[in-house]
This record gives structure tokens, C-alpha cells and sequence, in this order.
């Protein structure tokens, strides 16, 4: 009986179970498909599982979401009847054309995404029966024509058309999509855009256009859209555009982007009625003889953002510029030339400002009123012939949190630059002449989270003197020093206790030939580290340093001058998920087949060793894309007197299919891995190599199928004896107790 009750409470728990994992009966899921609850809602994942039709019959009638992206899916049927999925994802495709049939009866769907495939032809009644339809994407497909209205649906809010070879916008393409808030119509190359388009678009709060070789805009274009709010224009050829008629009745327009554009000017009342705009952009314009006060006008004094890099403006910047946009928090004046002095004036009725950027604009001087910016968090004014000049006219600038100051031509920055600067988060003195840095120079920056100073000259890392004794930047995580000749001490620790919690460290191209064992003593928690481009040549204890870095996780070792490598090195590094040693002439020995079985196996990812594959990004559909491998070399002299016969047998390698003479002194370590006849002599690799021999004897006979048929009958027996000996306990126990009750 007890044993009857066991198994009952088993099948209830295991029920109960089932039905927390979200494996009840009347939620079904595909084969290929990974089925899970996300929230109270029924998500079915069928990405990426080499599908070619669609799962129909086995679908849940209350999946939720269905993701069917990146399969080979050409065509679509009729979904079943009564399913209530309301997102469904078949992005990235094959599909052809998008049909009546395909989504009838689909009346819970709220969102569509067909992107990436190669649909031509859209049905207008697609999608009539989704009465709550909110959002479709189609971009990057080939429609290019679409005659009369493009779809039917008065929900629809959300459309995405870019990149879909759209030369033409017919005036009956949004008839039936009145309610759109959102289209983007960009990267298409429409060309001209004509007079009442978008007249039914009446609820149109944003409108995309970028890229679409846009050289004609009809004036009353955007008459009827009154309720835009955000306008983008970039990268088209607009440079004729009568601006004060094409923006007239855009008086809710916020976001306006007209990003290199080809114009070359603006007239006064340019913007005149777009009297809530909050964010311009006309960077990357020729506008030499811009009257910035004339073109803001008035009527801008909502404008928060002003994006004016790259305009090539020859004239000074007049006084009265910002004068009505005095609510300017961020202001883009990079590439201009600019003199301090009319910048003084010309900045100082915004107080409110806090972003500056005025990259490589040729100062030689900074304007002395930074007092006035109480509110300035980021300042740039890097690649500008500053030289020493403007230590003291920073100071004032408390509340800074980014400063970009590289590339200015310095050689000296004096002790208190930064001592008001408490606020300060990422510092950037990179490209720099600096050579050495002044006793607490960074003592303030308690909050400092990254500093760069790459291509500065140091011989010197960070050293102590630089921060306060006996005080630890706990939000210091990231320090990059790429680019300096540095001296590392053939003893102790590289850095001070100081940035005991730095994470993220780029010694890259430092000349760096040796780091001894305690080099990174006092910085065991860094995870990220970046050794690229040094001359640490490969020997007994070149990379003992890696022993107190228990918490590594990346290490970027590429173009050194490593000759070969132990996996062993990194057994004090147990979360190490990337290693990058390409450009290092490894020779082809045995440790390159170690390394790769560590990989494969131990940490159980190949991806590990960068380079060991193709990366995605090298996979390319046209060019000859060089790839970037993992390589070694054999002996060239002995590539000279004999060839090599590859192709060896071992245990738990996979060998060529013919076989093959070496006529070749580099190979890719996955070629040579195969053709080297080394054994998985890894330590935990081992016990593998010796199970594969057992299934192959001498000629590769399968003598293993014996052994575990043999041992398959010796457990079948076993168990047989131990379910015998259980009953036996069980009935014996049964019937003592019994007896005991009956004696009582």
C-alpha cells in the first residue's frame, strides 16, 4: 500500500510541476519552437530554427506572441481559426508577397513584423480582419510600387516603409490608414514630394524622411498635418526649398532635423511660425554666411537643443545670437572657427546651458565667463591649439560631470584645474603632451568613473602622487592609457591602491615587453583587459600576472609576440569568456591543440578564442572581406626539405576526408588542430580521448559497441536485483507491522 501512495503523491507533484513550467496540456508548442510564459502571456520562439512554412497545426490557440524570425519561410497560409496570438514576428525571410488569406481571421493582432524579406506585393485587405492593428514594419523589402491605397485598416497607428526601393508616393497611398501617428518613409528614393500626399494624415505626429534623395518639396506638403511634432529631413539635396512655406503650418512642430540637407541659406523667418520647436539640427550645412540671430528670430525661445556643427560659419558669432533662446541646454558649435572673444558675448545670455560642445573650432583661447554656466555638465572642447591657457577659467565649472579636453595642444596641467570639479564622472586629457602629472591633480574627483589619457607621453602609469594617500575612488571603473611608452617596475604593483576597484583597463600599444607577477596587485578586480599591440614575447613567466585576476572576464592580447601558450596559464581565471590573440606568430605545435581543446571543451565555447571562426560580422554577401583567423607558422626550414603528411588519426578529431601533403607554413589553428595528430592532453580533456578509444580498436573497429552492450546487460541486471530486494523490504515491513499491531 505504501508503495501505491509514494507513486500517487510522485504523479501529483509531478503534475504540479508540469503546470508551473508552463507544460500544461493546452498550451502546445512546435517541435522546433522554445515555448514559454512571459508574464500571464504565451510566447512561441521559433527564431532561427531553419523553418520553411509555418507550424500551423501545432500552434497553441492562445499563443500571445509568435517569433518566427530568421528562418526560410516563403509563403503564408490561412492562421487557424479562434487563435488570439496578437504580435507575430517573421522578420528576416523569404516570403514574396503578403497575401488576403495570410492573416485572415486574425483578430486579436496588434502588431506586425515582416522586415527583411522579399515581399514586392502587399494586399490593401491584408489585414481587414485585425480590427486592433496598431503597428506593421516593412522595411527593407522590395515594394517599390504601390498603385491606389497601400492598406486598409482605421487602427493602424505605426507604419515602417523604410528602405523598401519607394520612388513614388501616390495621393490615395494613406486613404485608408487615416489614424497613422508614426511613418517612416526613409532611405527610398522618392525624389520629389508632392502637394497633398499627407493631407488625410491628420493625426501624424512623427514623419521620417531621411535619405530619400529628396530634391523637390511641394510648399503645401505639410499644410494639413498641424499636428507633426517631429519633422526629419536629413541627407537630402534641399538647397532651393522655400522653408517658410514648407514649415508654415507647423506650428506644433518640436524635433526638427535637417541634417546636411545642401543648404547653403536661411531666411529670417525660416522657422517663424514653428514657435514650440525645441530641437534643431543643421549640422553638416554650408552655412558661411549664417545671421544666427536673424534665423532664430523671435519666435524660437522654446529651443532647448541647437545642433550648428560642421556648418563652416566664417563670420563671428554676433552678441545678440542667442539672445531670444535663452532656454538653450545643449549647443552644438563644433568645426566652426571661433575667437573666445565673440563667443563671450555671445554665449553669455544662457545660463541655462548644459551642453557645450566646440570641438576643433581653432581657439587659442577660451572665453573667461564660465562663471555664468552654473548649470554645465559637458563641455568639449578638445582638438582645439589651447595649449596652457585656460586652467583658471574652468574652475568655476562645479557642476561638470564630462570633460573633453584631448588633442589641445598641452604640456602642462596645473595642480588645482580640477579641484573644484567634484561633480566630474568620464576626463578626457587624451593626445596630450603631458609626460607627467602634477601631485593631486585628480585628489577631488571622488566621483570619477573613467579617465582617458591615451597617447599622452607617460612613461609613468598612474602613480600615487596624482590622487589623495589613503582614499579610495570607488567609482573609478575604466582607465584607458593606450598609446604611452610606458615603464613597467620589474617588481610590485603597476597602480596604487588608490583605484583599487578599477574594472576596465587599455594598456594597449604601450610597449609593454614584460608585467611581473604582482603588476596588477593592487587592481585584482579587474574584468576587462586590453594588452593589444605590445611586445610581450612568450616565456615561463610572461603571464603570471594572470594569476591574481580571479574576476577577468575579457583579455585582448592580440599582436603581441607570443609564440606559443598554455591553457593553463588561465586556471586562475574562471570567468574568462574572450580571448583575443590573433596577430601573435604562434608556432604550430601541440599547445595550439590544447588551447582549442580548452575552448571547445572546458569552457564548452569556441567563441571563446576570438578568431577561432568566422565572426558574424566577417560573414559578408559581397566583397572579399579579409577574415580575421587565428594563425600559426611551422619551421620554415623544414617546410624546405620535406613536405609534411597531414591528415593523422586520433581519438576525438575530426580528420580530412582525402589525404593530403603540407605545402604551406601558415595555417589556421582549426586546420592545424585537425592535421596535427596531437592528443586532447588536457588534464580534464583526457578521460575523453580514453572513452573515444574504447569504441575503436585496431583499424577503427567499433570493439566499444561490445564493451557497453556488456556493460548495458550488467546495469539491466543490477537493477533488476535491487527492485527485488525493495519489494522484499517493503512487503516484510508491511506484514511486521501488522503483527506488532495485532500483538498490542
Amino acid at each position: 500500500m505504501a508503495m501505491f501512495t509514494v507513486l500517487a503523491l510522485y504523479l501529483l507533484a509531478n503534475g504540479v510541476v508540469q503546470g508551473f513550467n508552463g507544460d500544461s496540456f493546452e498550451l502546445e508548442c512546435p517541435d522546433e519552437c522554445d515555448c514559454h510564459y512571459f508574464r500571464i502571456n504565451w510566447v512561441t520562439d521559433c527564431s532561427e530554427s531553419n523553418l520553411t512554412e509555418v507550424p500551423y497545426d501545432e500552434l497553441s490557440m492562445s499563443v500571445y506572441v509568435l517569433d518566427l524570425n530568421g528562418n526560410n519561410i516563403t509563403t503564408l497560409k490561412t492562421f487557424p481559426g479562434d487563435i488570439k496570438m496578437r504580435r507575430l514576428q517573421i522578420a528576416n525571410n523569404r516570403l514574396t508577397r503578403v497575401d488576403k488569406d495570410a492573416f485572415k481571421g486574425l483578430e486579436y493582432l496588434i502588431d506586425v513584423d515582416l522586415s527583411g524579406n522579399n515581399i514586392s506585393y502587399v494586399d490593401p485587405e491584408a489585414f481587414l480582419d485585425s480590427r486592433g492593428l496598431l503597428n506593421v514594419e516593412l522595411q527593407d523589402n522590395p515594394i517599390s510600387v504601390v498603385e491606389g491605397p497601400f492598406l486598409i485598416s482605421s487602427t493602424l497607428q505605426f507604419l515602417d516603409l523604410s528602405s523598401c526601393n519607394l520612388s513614388y508616393i501616390n495621393p490615395q497611398f494613406f486613404d485608408n490608414i487615416t489614424s497613422l501617428s508614426t511613418v517612416d518613409l526613409s532611405n527610398n528614393p522618392i525624389h520629389t514630394l508632392e502637394g497633398g500626399v499627407f493631407d488625410v494624415l491628420t493625426s501624424l505626429e512623427t514623419l521620417k524622411l531621411n535619405d530619400c534623395k529628396l530634391t523637390s518639396i511641394s510648399e503645401n506638403v505639410f499644410s494639413s498635418v498641424v499636428n507633426l511634432k517631429f519633422l526629419e529631413l536629413a541627407g537630402n539635396q534641399l538647397t532651393n526649398t522655400d522653408w517658410p512655406e514648407v514649415l508654415g503650418k507647423l506650428t506644433r512642430l518640436e524635433y526638427l532635423n535637417l541634417r546636411k540637407t545642401g543648404i547653403t541659406s536661411l531666411s529670417e523667418d525660416a522657422f517663424s511660425n514653428c514657435t514650440n520647436l525645441v530641437s534643431l539640427i543643421l549640422a553638416d550645412n554650408e552655412l558661411r554666411d549664417l545671421d544666427v540671430a536673424a534665423t532664430l528670430g523671435s519666435s524660437v525661445d522654446h529651443l532647448e537643443v541647437l545642433d550648428l556643427s560642421n556648418c563652416k560659419i566664417k563670420g563671428p558669432i554676433s552678441g545678440e545670437a542667442f539672445a531670444n533662446a535663452t532656454r538653450l541646454k545643449t549647443l552644438y558649435l563644433s568645426g566652426n572657427p571661433l575667437f573666445a572673444p565673440d563667443l563671450q558675448e555671445a554665449l553669455e545670455p544662457l545660463p541655462k546651458l548644459e551642453k557645450l560642445f566646440m570641438s576643433n573650432c581653432g581657439l587659442r583661447n577660451l572665453p573667461d565667463n564660465f562663471n555664468v554656466f552654473d548649470n554645465l555638465q559637458e563641455l568639449d572642447i578638445s582638438h582645439n591649439p589651447l595649449v596652457n591657457v585656460f586652467t583658471k577659467l574652468l574652475a568655476p565649472l562645479e557642476k561638470l560631470e564630462y570633460l573633453n579636453m584631448g588633442y589641445s595642444n598641452l604640456s602642462y596641467v596645473g595642480p588645482d584645474t580640477f579641484s573644484k570639479m567634484t561633480s566630474m564622472k568620464r576626463l578626457v586629457l587624451s593626445g596630450n603632451d603631458l609626460l607627467s602629472l602634477e601631485a593631486g591633480l585628480f585628489g577631488n574627483l571622488t566621483q570619477l568613473t573613467t579617465l582617458e589619457l591615451e597617447f599622452c607621453g607617460l612613461k609613468r602609469p598612474l602613480n600615487s602622487n596624482a590622487f589623495f594617500k589613503n582614499l579610495t575612488y570607488t567609482d573609478l571603473r575604466e582607465i584607458r592609457l593606450g598609446g604611452n611608452p610606458l615603464v613597467i617596475p620589474q617588481s610590485g604593483p603597476v597602480f596604487p591602491k588608490q583605484l583599487s576597484q578599477v574594472t576596465i583597463l587599455d594598456m594597449s600599444n604601450c610597449n609593454i615587453t614584460t608585467l611581473n607577477v604582482d603588476a596588477f596587485k593592487n587592481t585584482e578586480n579587474i574584468t576587462d583587459l586590453n594588452l593589444a599591440g605590445n611586445k610581450i614575447k612568450s616565456s615561463e613567466d610572461s603571464l603570471l600576472f594572470l594569476e591574481r585576476l580571479e574576476h577577468l572576464e575579457k583579455i585582448n592580447l592580440s599582436n603581441n609576440n607570443l609564440t606559443t601558450i598554455d591553457p593553463q596559464v588561465f586556471v586562475h581565471n574562471p570567468k574568462l569568456h574572450s580571448l583575443n590573440l590573433l596577430g601573435n606568430p604562434f608556432r604550430c605545435d601541440c599547445k595550439i591543440a590544447e588551447m582549442w581543446d580548452w575552448a571547445n571543451m572546458i569552457k564548452g565555447n569556441l567563441d571563446v578564442l576570438v578568431g577561432a571562426k568566422s565572426a558574424e560580422k566577417d560573414i559578408v554577401v559581397k566583397g572579399n572581406k579579409k577574415k580575421k583567423y587565428l594563425y600559426c607558422h611551422y619551421n620554415e626550414t623544414q617546410m624546405r626539405n620535406m613536405t609534411i603528411p597531414v591528415n593523422k588519426t586520433v581519438p576525438g578529431r575530426r580528420p580530412f576526408m582525402k589525404p593530403r601533403e603540407l605545402t604551406f607554413a601558415n595555417r589556421t589553428w582549426a586546420k592545424y588542430v585537425r592535421e596535427s595528430g596531437c592528443e586532447p592532453v588536457v588534464k580534464i580533456l583526457r578521460p575523453v580521448a580514453l572513452v573515444a578509444d574504447l569504441f575503436y580498436g585496431e583499424g577503427r573497429e567499433p570493439v566499444g559497441v561490445w564493451v557497453m552492450a556488456a556493460f548495458a546487460v550488467v546495469m539491466a541486471v543490477a537493477s533488476a536485483i535491487m527492485t527485488y530486494r525493495l519489494f522484499r523490504k517493503t512487503n516484510f515491513s508491511e506484514v511486521d507491522t501488522e503483527n506488532n499491531r495485532k500483538q498490542r
